[in-house]
């Protein structure tokens, strides 16, 4: 048995294929977690998904910024949803769209494995949280995902408010907030507040900000933790923290991490010739 975690995919179809050949993945032994963001922008999302799907059984996913965008989209009109990009018109039209989505919405935010000692986010965890309220954070976003009342976050899931996380905070804005760490954060300043401008590699933002991973008084230290979300890093191991979106729908690499090794090992697949990265990309 082997458990492999596996950046970004982002809708880069041959190239996960081809990274599961590599691998030799054996979906009645092997485990696969995937680290978030697996549609939009690699031009087969579709396919993506019902091949993710199809490997339930064998997959562990957290969900990312541009999985989650994709379930709020979903629950706009019909008209509304015809006005995206034909990638995600392809899911959003697709005959077999319900099943897809309605186990899209049932993926995780956070994962952590105590007896292999690894954590799984797309971004990254709060500087606050401990462990437990780290979980405690995650489990409340699936749990409103997962119940009845979905629509009510997904159609208030958008928005840079509340840019920090406090334990006071209620309501959307707490399952806001929380989504903007576990999904959206790159840079935070000591207090944990969210810079949602800079994306660029560490050393290029404005002074007071960090990596969120290297804020000072950081209390997750003692963790291992597996992450995707931030392309300009490509592969980087530091401070616990193992990110591997090596920016393969930007003509890079598709990665995934063997986390059941004495020591991590990495493997990865080019991009397809074609994919490269647009002057404007984020």
């Amino acid at each position: 048995m082997a458990v492999y975690a596996i950046g970004d995919v982002q809708g880069c179809y041959p190239e996960l294929q081809r990274l599961l050949d590599k691998l030799d993945f054996d979906p009645a032994a092997d485990k696969l977690w995937f680290c978030g963001d697996l549609i939009n922008r690699g031009g087969q999302s579709l396919e993506t998904l019902r091949l993710i799907q199809s490997l339930s059984a064998s997959t562990i996913i957290t969900l990312g910024n541009h999985d989650l965008s994709l379930l709020a989209i979903a629950e706009r009109t019909e008209e509304a949803q015809a006005r995206v990009n034909p990638e995600l018109r392809a899911v959003l039209f697709a005959p077999d769209r319900d099943s897809l989505l309605d186990w899209l919405r049932g993926q995780k935010l956070m994962h952590h494995d105590a007896e292999l000692n690894w954590t799984m986010v797309h971004a990254g965890l709060a500087p606050q949280w401990t462990l437990r309220q780290a979980l405690r954070s995650a489990s409340e976003i699936e749990r409103e995902l997962q119940g009845g009342k979905h629509r009510r976050l997904l159609r208030n899931l958008f928005g840079n408010k509340p840019a920090t996380w406090t334990p006071r905070l209620r309501g959307i804005d707490r399952l806001r907030a929380s989504i903007n760490v576990l999904t959206r954060m790159r840079y935070c300043d000591v207090r944990g507040r969210i810079d949602f401008e800079h994306k660029g590699v560490p050393g290029t933002q404005k002074p007071g900000l960090y990596p969120w991973f290297e804020v000072p008084g950081m209390r997750q230290r003692h963790l291992r933790i597996v992450c995707g979300h931030w392309s300009a890093l490509d592969r980087f191991a530091g401070f616990g923290v193992h990110a591997i979106d090596t920016g393969c729908v930007w003509g890079g690499h598709l990665t995934a991490l063997r986390l059941d090794s004495e020591e991590p090992r990495y493997i990865s697949v080019a991009a397809e010739p074609h994919r490269q990265r647009p002057p404007d990309a984020d």
